[in-house]
């Protein structure tokens, strides 16, 4: 089981490029609809250091973590136009389903790492064994995300998805909620109501990688008992 400290640097890098890569994939697609503003305000790299919220990037998730063992938190959303775009009710839908399903990818990529780090032989345990407790939490964090964002509650990109698809005066009143979306997420978080919409999908998701990547069970619950065991 890690500390305290050696879980946050196993997190760090997967936490920095899920964030990233997800507000990155809202620009890309975004730009590919006819709206540049991420590119011209130099919000289209993978510098995480361009992405990063001190408070919700760096301060909510560690505290989080130490604290409670659960890590949430948030990066600078990515500057969208969506009057630039041609499409808009079609386009935002898009645009926002860019970030979840960034997150799949990068899922896809750290359970290859995982299953790599494993066929390393009992030599390479100094590597291995690195590499297969951040390959776990790339696979755990970016499950989260991708499962979080499509909750249909702005602002979460599953919010801006419900909106589109809602008739005109239901997408207009369905949006007014987002000022109050952050405040009605935390409720959720800690009366417990968030883990309990989440836990199903994201279990569903776990089987699923351990079966397409050909890893044992029992190999899977021990990773997750080192790292999520050790708040």
């Amino acid at each position: 089981m890690l500390n305290k400290i050696q879980l946050v640097a196993v997190f760090a890098i997967p936490v920095l490029f899920a964030i990233t890569v997800h507000e990155v994939a809202h620009g890309w697609v975004a730009k590919r609809l006819g709206d540049p503003t991420a590119m011209l305000m130099g919000r289209l790299t993978l510098n995480p250091l361009k992405h990063i919220d001190p408070i919700g990037t760096v301060l909510l998730p560690i505290a989080m973590l130490v604290i409670t063992g659960f890590m949430f938190g948030w990066a600078k959303p990515v500057p969208i136009t969506w009057d630039n775009l041609k499409h808009p009710k079609r386009d935002i839908a898009l645009v926002a389903v860019a970030g979840p399903t960034a997150n799949l990818l990068m899922a896809l990529f750290w359970a290859l790492v995982l299953k790599i780090a494993l066929l390393l032989p009992a030599s390479a345990a100094t590597v291995s064994i690195p590499l297969s407790y951040m390959g776990f939490a790339g696979i755990f964090i970016n499950g989260i995300l991708m499962i979080l964002n499509l909750l249909p509650l702005p602002p979460l990109d599953g919010g801006r998805i419900m909106s589109s698809l809602l008739p005109g005066p239901w997408s207009y009143k369905f949006s007014r909620l987002e000022p109050y979306g952050l405040l009605i997420l935390m409720v959720l978080l800690f009366t417990g109501i968030l883990g309990a919409i989440m836990l199903p999908p994201l279990a569903g998701y776990l089987n699923f990688v351990t079966f397409a990547f050909g890893i044992e069970p029992q190999v899977f619950q021990a990773l997750a008992s080192a790292l999520l065991g050790a708040s």
